[in-house]
């Protein structure tokens, strides 16, 4: 199955928490929260939403910040998705 957004809605697939600091301390558990780091796996075509021309400015691929609550999980295929409109996508990390 393959998750295809509408509008300005953008499908991403969350990274995965780093165990450990950058100094090497082990994090435990419970002190973990989710990163708001993130990959692009679709892209809706964007167009007129809400009475507004929007163009798209993420690609799939990119590597970006979202807001911390925002957007809608979901499961697909035993793999988790978070939906979001991309005005929730903070910006974009470039290496």
């Amino acid at each position: 199955m393959k998750l295809v957004p509408l509008g300005d809605r953008v499908v991403l697939k969350q990274l995965v928490a780093e165990e450990t600091t950058k100094s090497g301390i082990v994090l435990p558990g419970q002190s973990k929260e989710k990163p708001q780091q993130a990959e692009v796996i679709a892209v809706g075509p964007g167009g007129v939403v809400d009475g507004k021309e929007v163009k798209m400015e993420v690609k799939t691929g990119d590597q970006v910040i979202y807001s911390k609550y925002s957007g809608t999980e979901v499961k697909l295929d035993e793999e988790e998705f978070i939906v979001v409109k991309q005005s929730d996508i903070l910006a974009i990390i470039e290496a």
